[in-house]
């Protein structure tokens, strides 16, 4: 299992890392997933015997029950992980109990601490956008935090670049932690984080940790056309996130072929094209079954030729939109030499 640099950290985490939105199954989060401690504790142990040091949830997975197991799962093994949970949505009945003003963010933090069983989490993540709390007060709590040792690293999720932009900008001018990582949705077949956030993310040497990577399982190559899938399967009961299902089993057709080549699942194609894009830093798996795990992790172990990449961007590839095409064409200008050999 290889490892890279978070960010512009020094702390290193497996390329793959392991999400627990199928642990527990209360309310909105059993359509994702139902497996009870025992499961967690076997897939938990797998996963860190596989060489992987990274671990994601979030306080709002089942209502705060998928924190807890894992802090079960993980026991004495604690020491040996990565660990990163989220802070946005609502975890009780009032007004103050969602998003990320300084009272919530500080309350949430402690119950997370308690059902994970530990006494820092190493990477804090806000789970999305709060429109009512400005992001000074969540930047300066979350610095706070840091500081305090509570919380090691900070980042974000499902923002969008103008909003990661302007917290770094923030950080930068009021000497705070800033964001070291996003969490976002890409795929092969929802390329639209190539648009503005893949070069933010370079060019501020953010990490990037990539979420629902099957697209909700749509990428695994059990579903047809039609979107009829194996019974079970979470895309039957729980159709998110939207994709464009033409273009997607567009793509499907393409690296079935592939995965025929090479004998693989399709599903370990789709992993392995985000592993082999330079701004992943880590994809985040998640699995029911020890099959669907054992699977996923053999993605590591795919490579693509040049060939397989051409084939599969080339299918996969976004809509020209403005302003890409103009800046792609004006900085033809800088450098004639490129221009001249396309």
């Amino acid at each position: 299992m290889k490892t890279k640099r978070l960010g512009r950290t020094g702390l290193l985490v497996s390329e793959l890392c392991f999400g627990t939105m199928t642990f527990g199954g209360k309310g909105f989060w059993r359509a994702i997933g139902q497996l009870p401690q025992e499961a967690a504790d076997r897939l938990v142990g797998e996963v860190l015997d596989a060489g992987i040091n990274f671990i994601d949830t979030a306080n709002v997975y089942s209502e705060g029950e998928a924190e807890t197991i894992l802090g079960k799962a993980l026991g004495k093994r604690r020491q040996d992980v990565v660990l990163a949970t989220k802070v946005l949505g609502p975890m009780g009945p009032g007004p103050n109990d969602t998003g990320l003003s300084r009272r919530h963010i500080l309350q949430a933090v402690e119950a997370s601490l308690t059902r994970l069983g530990t006494d820092y989490i190493d990477l804090y993540q806000i789970h999305g956008f709060d429109p009512l709390t400005p992001l000074e007060e969540t930047l300066r709590t979350l610095d706070d935090l840091v500081r305090s040792g509570k919380v090691r690293y900070i980042g974000c999720s499902n923002l969008a670049a103008w909003q990661v932009m302007k917290s770094l900008w923030i950080a930068d001018k009021h000497d705070l932690h800033r964001f070291e990582s996003l969490q976002a949705y890409y795929t092969i077949a929802g390329r639209d984080l190539e648009r503005e956030m893949v070069p933010l993310l370079e060019d501020q040497h953010m990490g990037l940790m990539v979420w629902s990577p099957l697209a909700g399982g749509l990428l695994s190559g059990k579903y047809d056309r039609d979107g009829k899938g194996p019974g079970g399967a979470r895309r039957v009961d729980f159709d998110f996130p939207p994709v464009n299902k033409a273009r997607a089993f567009d793509v499907v057709d393409v690296m079935r072929d592939i995965a025929r080549e090479k004998s693989v699942s399709v599903a370990r194609i789709a992993l392995a094209w985000l592993l082999h894009q330079p701004v992943v830093t880590s994809v985040i798996i998640g699995a029911k079954t020890p099959e669907q795990l054992a699977d996923n992790l053999a993605a590591t172990e795919v490579r693509l030729t040049a060939d397989d990449l051409a084939r599969l961007n080339t299918v996969s590839e976004l809509p020209e939109e403005y302003p890409g095409w103009m800046l792609e064409r004006q900085a033809q200008y800088r450098f004639p030499e490129e221009a001249a050999d396309a």
